[in-house]
């Protein structure tokens, strides 16, 4: 037994969140979260995407995303690593070697609602696009700092509006 050193009351604290699936269509979204883990035989893994809902509707929902990246199954890890490639080509990223990578941009996600015979009802992320124009994906800040380019020599002529006519 642990004393807690504070009561609690039930009709004081705040009821959970709404775990009910959010209606299909497209959503604005952001990576909120990605890690590895490893598949229930243990024999694969997958990357476990967290999308926070941006808008238009359902801000603050959240809905998860399974990526197999290496699977017994290579039909399995074939869509898991075309997802992938769906997402990274959405928020903008040419290559990723770190999960961490992904965390932080944004795109539009296409969620569906799909029937468990374990959970019930649940949402799906069926497809990834880029932002619509005018909706710019925020920088993703990688964990490596990226190269400069060199500096250019400097010119020795004198720039077009310092130069006597």
């Amino acid at each position: 037994m642990a004393l807690l050193n504070q009561s609690f009351r039930a009709d004081d604290l705040p009821p959970s969140g709404n775990y009910d699936p959010i209606p299909a269509g497209k959503y604005q979204a952001k990576i909120a979260e990605a890690s590895v883990g490893l598949t229930k035989s243990g024999t694969g893994e997958y990357i476990k995407v967290r999308w926070d809902i941006l808008g238009p509707a359902h801000q603050g929902r959240v809905v998860f995303q399974n990526l197999n990246i290496r699977n017994q199954s290579s039909a399995a890890e074939e869509i898991g690593r075309r997802q992938l490639g769906e997402i990274m080509r959405a928020i903008g990223l040419a290559a990723v070697q770190d999960t961490d990578q992904l965390v932080g941009g944004e795109a539009e996600i296409k969620v569906a609602v799909k029937q468990s015979d374990e959970y019930g009802p649940r949402n799906e992320v069926a497809a990834t696009m880029p932002l619509a124009k005018g909706q710019l994906p925020q920088p993703v800040a990688t964990s490596k700092p990226a190269m400069s380019a060199p500096a250019a020599a400097p010119s020795r002529a004198a720039p077009p509006w310092a130069r006597k006519a």
